[in-house]
């Protein structure tokens, strides 16, 4: 109770707010987009599936003699694209494993389920662009995409030239999980912003100061170069050591020059500059 009355009487205090960075500086911070991740950007497919052959026949019914004299009418009925989805999906994860099994009947090792489940993957995420709010084909693609993961993390583990050999023939990325994770917050964002644009306002500076000087290194050296002259021959004529040697000056002059010349070639750069943009 003593505690309690003594804060209230020590009078107003100053909360400082700890959660927000506030900068006089005019910088904006946005909050970056959530990418879902069953979209290919976080999941790490690179490309999509090809695109159907209208006239693909179905697997099993390849070859059939019986189909080549039959009726249009007949042969549409053992097309792909007028037959359940999953028989699409059986298709193109079975020509995805060709590409990676190791023999014909290699269906089981792991670049054969590693093949099977990007296929599965990227049919599912084919049909959530036109069907958003399926749920049920969302959490099995989120599922798949998870057990996907797992498999290349073994994988990489294990057999890292396989891993990198699985990944440049299905064309996927691995992303492997932060050591660190941290939550993205607008105060350290704004931190950081604020010491780019510090870091960045220094630059600029340093340059202008820097181009400043540059302009005045000319005239200092023709003054430079009188001056050396003239303490020369003063130390002639007064008959002292001379400590001007004609070496130095020379070498001024020399210098002189290549600037003076540096200068004209800048200059014309920008007049041609100056013309192109004109005439553009």
């Amino acid at each position: 109770m003593n505690k309690l009355l003594n804060i209230a009487q020590a009078g107003p205090r100053q909360f400082v707010r700890e959660y927000a960075f506030k900068s006089d500086l005019k910088i904006k911070w946005v909050r970056p987009e959530k990418i879902s991740c069953i979209k290919p950007e976080k999941s790490g497919d690179l490309s999509k599936l090809p695109p159907l052959n209208a006239d693909e026949t179905l697997p099993e019914f390849r070859g059939c003699k019986e189909l080549e004299g039959a009726s249009e009418t007949v042969k549409s009925m053992f097309k792909l694209a007028n037959n359940p989805n999953y028989l699409t999906t059986h298709f193109y994860r079975d020509e995805m494993v060709k590409e990676v099994q190791r023999h014909a009947q290699d269906f089981g090792s792991m670049e054969a389920k590693l093949a099977k489940m990007t296929a599965t993957i990227r049919r599912y995420q084919e049909h959530m662009d036109v069907h958003p709010r399926d749920k049920i084909i969302k959490v099995r693609l989120k599922e798949l995409i998870d057990k996907r993961k797992k498999f290349l993390k073994y994988l990489r583990r294990w057999d890292y030239p396989r891993f990198e050999w699985i990944l440049e023939k299905l064309d996927l990325v691995y992303k492997p999980p932060p050591a660190h994770f941290h939550w993205i917050t607008r105060k350290e964002s704004l931190q950081k912003l604020t010491d780019t644009y510090c870091n960045q306002l220094k630059e600029d500076r340093m340059d202008a100061y820097h181009d400043e000087l540059k302009a005045q290194q000319i005239p200092f050296i023709e003054e430079a170069i009188k001056k050396m002259e003239l303490v020369r021959k003063e130390q002639i004529a007064c008959e002292v050591p001379v400590t001007v040697t004609v070496k130095q000056i020379n070498d001024a002059k020399k210098e002189l020059e290549q600037l003076l010349k540096l200068r004209d070639e800048a200059d014309k750069a920008a007049i041609r500059q100056k013309n192109d943009e004109s005439y553009n």
